[in-house]
């Protein structure tokens, strides 16, 4: 179901009544000159349309008709074929999260006997491409111009969309980072489909070709797996560190199909001024082959110490629970799970964190998990590759003095 709304040539006058009663400025007076006496016409803006009514109750001559929840003609799924990743980039520097969706993507395309492609837009772009197909694409679709030298939200769904409506596929992977956020929804509203933000996992169905979207709800204290059976393409944002990266084959072959967007259509109503790059601090979770990690176990601030004392002897990065952060133990760059960072390191030791569903999310992809807790029956205990059990304040000590001990000996 969906509104529509459209303007009568024949009987509009141009008098601009709707467009004065219009609080979202979605319309605007045009000239026309095919009409014998010269009137203007009004033009509504669907992007920003709210389908209110004000218009239609403001015009005198009935030249505007809203029609609400009008059913949509079925979608010829049959139309819909293969798997794409958006493959985002800033200055030319491609995204990690676009090689680990290329993974995921990959198996999703074998499941489903179809190709994998990845979508490459920005100013000057082309050389990356080859990366992609290194990474596993099959296809690369490069849209290159200068209004998409720097990301904005308009050019940049606006020619997504396009390459969407004419190429038909059907499933569309984007990173649940900042830009993949920001206009993603867009994209969906705009191709009239559906969207599962933040997912964790996917999984598709041979026979019925639905993608199985699986993502935190209700503050992550369950997992809800989404469907999009009626519309194409199924559409997923993933966040960082969710699948492992696609592994490199260096000359690997794949078809680089150049697309030319008609920049002439495509909305662009914010100006971009320049590009602040952040300088604070941020913990390079990315690089980290280990992190350890505190929680409320710790017992105060001072619980840190210890675990900055051991992260420090094993070349690690600091990590915290949301409990830790909220307590004002630690500042909120170190945080791990839902609302804080995706990690998935070598290594990853908890300590004194007991493992609520939303630091999973965060961390539950690491190679080897070390878990040290009093609770033995807690869920980082459960789930850990090595669980130690007992006070943390005495066995990281213990872990400290070996390590020590090991390397002087």
């Amino acid at each position: 179901m969906a509104n529509s709304i459209k303007v009568f040539g024949d009987k509009c006058v141009g008098c601009k009544m709707c467009e004065n009663a219009c609080s979202f400025s979605a319309i605007s007076i045009v000239e026309r000159s095919e009409h014998p006496k010269k009137f203007k016409l009004a033009v509504i803006d669907l992007n920003k349309c709210a389908y209110c009514g004000s218009c239609v109750q403001t015009c005198e001559f009935n030249a505007i008709e809203l029609k609400k929840d009008v059913p949509q003609p079925g979608v010829y799924k049959n139309l819909y074929k293969g798997v794409w990743v958006y493959a985002e980039q800033r200055h030319g520097e491609v995204s990690g999260i676009v090689y680990e969706l290329l993974n995921e993507g990959k198996r999703l395309a074998e499941k489903l006997g179809t190709v994998l492609s990845a979508v490459l837009i920005g100013g000057n772009i082309k050389s990356k491409a080859q990366e992609l197909i290194n990474r596993g694409a099959d296809k690369v679709y490069v849209c290159e111009d200068l209004i998409f030298t720097e990301f904005q939200d308009d050019p940049y769904s606006g020619a997504l969309t396009q390459l969407i409506e004419k190429e038909k596929p059907e499933i569309v992977l984007m990173g649940a980072t900042n830009i993949g956020r920001s206009f993603a929804p867009r994209v969906a509203a705009r191709i009239r489909t559906g969207l599962t933000a933040d997912c964790v996992s996917l999984e598709v169905d041979p026979e019925t070709r639905n993608l199985r979207q699986t993502r935190p709800a209700f503050g992550g204290n369950i997992m809800a797996t989404i469907l999009t059976p009626g519309h194409r393409p199924q559409m997923s944002t993933v966040r960082h560190k969710v699948f492992k990266e696609a592994k490199i084959e260096e000359g690997r072959k794949g078809e680089i199909i150049e697309y030319k967007i008609d920049v002439q259509t495509l909305l662009n109503r914010t100006k971009f001024l320049g590009f602040i790059k952040d300088t604070s601090a941020t913990i390079n979770f990315a690089a980290a082959n280990i992190i350890v990690s505190g929680g409320r176990g710790l017992g105060n601030r001072e619980g840190f110490k210890l675990i900055k004392e051991l992260a420090e002897l094993l070349g690690a990065a600091v990590g915290a629970s949301r409990a830790a952060v909220d307590l004002d133990w630690i500042p909120y760059l170190h945080q791990i799970g839902q609302t804080g960072k995706t990690v998935a390191p070598k290594v990853y030791i908890a300590c004194g964190i007991s493992g609520q569903i939303q630091h999973m999310i965060g961390m539950g992809s690491s190679d080897i998990i070390i878990a040290i807790n009093k609770d033995a029956t807690c869920p980082m205990m459960q789930i850990a590759t090595y669980a130690l059990e007992g006070d943390l304040h005495e066995i990281i000590p213990c872990i400290i003095k070996e390590i020590k001990s090991y390397r002087c000996g």
